[in-house]
């Protein structure tokens, strides 16, 4: 039986209970799967808001369940994430006072969670804030096991995990909703008919949850309540550009640009808390602090932001090139992860050379009767002005897809104007200004035809001080060059005309 035909069958659970209601009890120890709704995303400093706990057998059946919001004491955080307001919390417990139950429900279970490092941090931090002492769990993360299950994901939020598995998630963003969907999720990876079959270190986690020692009353003082942090305003999202990157990033070529091996539950939840558009002003100080959580140090850290960061730059890369406002979204993401401006643009030059390199790759060189004089190269940027409406989006298109950039202006570093000259503007004028070559669309579709690989990084030559803009633009124009009478001199030209005099 396929993994997949686990979730497509009919199945009821082993002993239905309603919620907050415990079944029978159960003869071999299983797990308790958890969720968590917070304030925030630092453990230290932020609140646990909500509860769940679903309890399976070792097949991950489901047995009981259990959810109960709490008095946070502050406020609630990003009520449009998880949907808790401060009036529905108000005459709730705190965490503490049901510390004992939760406890009694926890003991002698395995811990299972969707990225569940993020949960038990959680609730570590309000057992210690209560002067409990957690004691190390064995947890199973079912966000970590879908890689045996389903290895061809981009994202493995809970929500993509259970889209790919066909399992139903209902109340996302709720505790109990994401439980649940969490339970089903995990008891097809535990299903002994499925392929893979679940591991050994899987299956041996109820075991050794049911030999774990829990305390049965609190064995330190009760901590001080956290600094209570500022409510989360409701800020502009991120622009469409990175929203569309980060939900189609996928987070296991941040491993191929880097990032170090164990950094992906890290990065997922890095990508969801930057799709949110909810950015305040500690959010660096709590990755910070989640990055600890996951086992990273400062070297893991940086090492995880650059490839994640570099993933989303080949990614935007790929779409044709990266767009001012792209740039200008990623700089602030680079910002945000401690990246330095100039090392982002390091990133974006070699991921531009990458997608150059691609697009030149196979391209046969001139013909040897070639007489069209510069030919156009993978990377050019070109403008056009007038022609036939129809011609020109045909080769606006392809000049795109070739991995020739179609401007909509015209500046010094425009390689050709396509037009016919049945239209004079402010393109072609600037144009005339720069000395910038002028081609028929017909003409430009031969170019297209005979594109050539992108041109190697440019070293330039100053001109010797002793020689007049006159005397070059004079040499251009009498061998072969386009050279306006006015304005800056081509790079080509005053490149082309260094080397002819280079001894004398």
């Amino acid at each position: 039986m396929g993994f997949l035909d686990i979730f497509r069958r009919k199945s009821t659970p082993a002993s239905p209970a309603q919620v907050g209601q415990s079944s029978a009890v159960v003869a071999a120890p299983g797990f308790a799967v958890i969720d968590v709704e917070t304030t925030g995303l630092s453990p230290r400093r932020h609140r646990v808001l909500e509860l769940a706990i679903v309890r399976t057998d070792p097949r991950g059946r489901v047995l009981d369940e259990w959810v109960s919001r709490f008095n946070p004491a502050g406020p609630v955080g990003a009520t449009h994430i998880h949907g808790i307001t401060a009036a529905d919390v108000a005459g709730e417990p705190g965490f503490a006072d049901l510390l004992p139950a939760i406890t009694e429900r926890l003991a002698g279970w395995a811990i299972a969670g969707h990225n569940v490092r993020f949960d038990l941090g959680f609730l570590r931090a309000e057992y210690d804030r209560a002067g409990w002492a957690l004691p190390l769990l064995p947890a199973a993360c079912t966000l970590e096991h879908s890689w045996d299950h389903l290895p061809r994901l981009d994202r493995r939020r809970l929500a993509d995990c259970c889209a790919a598995a066909g399992v139903r998630h209902t109340g996302a963003h709720s505790a109990l909703g994401d439980a649940r969907a969490t339970a089903r999720l995990l008891a097809g990876f535990l299903d002994a008919r499925t392929s893979p079959r679940p591991s050994a270190d899987l299956l041996a986690l109820p075991q050794k949850g049911s030999t774990v020692s829990w305390p049965s009353a609190p064995s330190g003082p009760v901590a001080s309540a956290p600094p209570a942090s500022r409510p989360v305003p409701r800020i502009k999202p991120p622009a469409q550009s990175l929203i569309d990157l980060l939900r189609r990033a996928s987070l296991a070529d941040a491993l191929d640009d880097g990032a170090p091996d164990g950094s992906l539950p890290y990065l997922e939840l890095l990508a969801e808390v930057l799709e949110d558009g909810v950015v305040t002003d500690d959010e660096r100080a709590a990755l910070t602090e989640l990055a600890r959580l996951y086992g990273l140090d400062d070297a893991g850290v940086a090492a995880a932001h650059r490839g994640f960061l570099l993933s989303l730059a080949h990614l935007a890369v790929d779409d044709g090139w990266v767009s001012r406002l792209e740039k200008a979204e990623l700089t602030a993401t680079a910002a945000l992860l401690g990246v330095r401006e100039k090392e982002l643009t390091a990133v974006l030059d070699a991921a531009e050379a990458a997608r150059l390199a691609r697009l030149s790759a196979g391209l046969a060189p001139l013909p040897s009767d070639w007489s069209r004089g510069e030919p156009l190269r993978v990377g050019d940027k070109v403008a056009f002005t007038g022609c036939d409406a129809g011609q020109r989006e045909l080769l606006e298109q392809r000049a795109e897809r070739l991995g020739v950039r179609v401007l909509g202006s015209v500046s010094r570093r425009t390689a050709l104007l396509v037009t016919d000259g049945g239209f004079s503007g402010g393109k072609a004028e600037k144009a005339e200004l720069y000395g910038t070559r002028r081609v028929h669309p017909d003409e430009f579709a031969v170019l297209l035809d005979h594109l050539q690989p992108a041109s190697p990084p440019v070293t330039r030559v100053s001109i010797r001080a002793d020689v007049s803009p006159a005397a070059v633009r004079a040499w251009g124009q009498a061998n072969g060059f386009r050279v306006s009478d006015r304005g800056r001199i081509p790079l080509e030209v005053a490149d082309a005309y260094q080397r002819a005099h280079a001894g004398s």
